[in-house]
């Protein structure tokens, strides 16, 4: 009895820890890029190039600081189990994200950058009492990268550039698992242990690289890539659970790894008039680099695997800019973000859907070197409804099925200052 109330409580355990589900990517890297949609691969004209495309650092004169933040609200909501219909929400959340870049002109030919931001995020927070309990009830996911950029113009029209990436991250779960499952059992106890997952990496590296050519005085064409990052998170694992069971329950010191996708970017901006500027970008993001979700246990020498499957992804992206004055520009976009995670392997973890975002923004110049950027982005997922989930939420094997609906807003502030 003892062992299969304990492979029980891992697999459960190592069922519902879909901390890694795809889709949790953040653009948020700038007020400015923000307001145009992220369409910026090929504008990149201000040190958020440092991210977006850092070919564009050789076309920004002197030295330059850009930073603010992000603020987040999702919200989630999921109906079922089906065929019941009852909704269950989310809690509200904020997340605020930081962003900081600087760039430097070293001479016409070279010009150096740095930057510190936040390319990959998720955070949800479910009653600890409700349908889903067993799969998720709080989950947090930061990831940082400090990148140093270098870019390199060889004739006035074209830029090239690289980078190097280090990245930290950390990860929290909590959730529950059932325990006492059989009346017949020596130890019966109809209750729930709560399983909290803690870990963190503190050195994971990428890089990146661009090109931006500019043909025409009024034609840009870009290109960016990024490159996947693996982590290999260490923590701990612990338990709440009363003390005839809880020696049973799985804990002691955990490990595991995400990689984070690439991502390739390919972008053109027009100057439609001196005072009208439009671009596009396609993203490529290589999610199917994520195929399994795998815990070790190193203290049980116990691993456990199972299938998570994510396809490549991609957003397509449409921005523009309106130059009203010397002192004020209005800026607009709108995006289309393709589902990665199939519907088999959905979870409230991390609710997910085809997206479309919204944004517009205004920048205006307060000094002669010093300009704020503001900007709001409004993103809705498509109503999904599931019904083939290989996600379990019950000890019995019951099926995660229900309807899930996101949206989320989104401010921005960024502050661009020129020295």
């Amino acid at each position: 009895m003892k062992s299969r109330l304990f492979l029980l409580i891992v697999s459960a355990f190592l069922i519902s820890t879909n901390i890694y589900a795809g889709g949790f990517q953040l653009n948020e890297h700038g007020a400015r890029a923000l307001a145009m949609g992220g369409a910026f691969t090929a504008v990149a004209n201000d040190p958020s190039a440092v991210y977006w495309n850092g070919a564009g650092l050789s076309f920004v004169k002197g030295t330059n600081i850009v930073f603010g933040t992000s603020l987040i609200a999702p919200n989630s909501k999921f109906r079922g189990v089906t065929p019941d219909v009852t909704e269950y929400r989310g809690k509200n959340l904020l997340f605020y994200p930081v962003h900081f870049f600087a760039s430097h002109q070293l001479s016409d030919k070279f010009t150096v950058g740095l930057g510190f931001t936040t390319p990959f995020g998720l955070g949800t927070e479910w009653d600890e009492n409700w349908i889903g309990k067993y799969l998720a009830v709080e989950t947090s996911l930061q990831t940082f990268i400090v990148t140093p950029v270098i870019a390199y113009k060889p004739v006035e029209s074209l830029s090239i550039s690289a980078g190097f990436v280090y990245s930290f991250a950390d990860v929290k779960i909590t959730r529950k698992s059932a325990i006492g499952l059989n009346p017949g059992d020596p130890v019966f106890i109809n209750s729930d242990a709560f399983v909290h997952l803690e870990g963190d990496d503190m050195f994971a590296w990428g890089f990146n690289a661009g090109i931006m050519y500019k043909p025409s005085k009024y034609l840009t064409i870009g290109a960016s890539y990024h490159s996947e990052v693996k982590y290999n998170f260490e923590g701990t694992g612990t338990a709440t659970a009363p003390e005839q069971v809880l020696s049973r329950i799985p804990q002691g010191n955990i490990v595991a790894e995400l990689t984070t996708p690439q991502n390739i970017a390919g972008g053109i901006a027009v100057d439609v008039s001196e005072k009208v500027k439009l671009s596009a970008d396609f993203q490529y993001v290589g999610w199917s680099s994520y195929e399994k979700l795998e815990v070790t246990y190193t203290d049980l020498n116990y691993v456990s695997s199972s299938p998570r499957l994510y396809d490549d992804s991609y957003i397509v992206r449409l921005g523009g800019a309106y130059k009203f004055s010397d002192q004020t520009t209005f800026m607009g976009g709108v995006y289309y973000d393709k589902n990665p995670v199939s519907s088999q392997y959905l979870n409230p973890t991390l609710p997910e859907a085809n997206r479309i975002g919204l944004s517009f923004g205004i920048e205006a110049q307060i000094f002669e070197n010093l300009s704020v950027q503001g900007s709001y982005l409004f993103i809705r997922g498509k109503q999904l409804t599931i019904n083939d989930s290989e996600e379990i939420y019950t000890p019995g094997g019951g099926k995660f099925n229900g309807t899930y609906n996101t949206y989320a807003n989104i401010f921005g502030l960024s502050f661009n200052l020129s020295l």
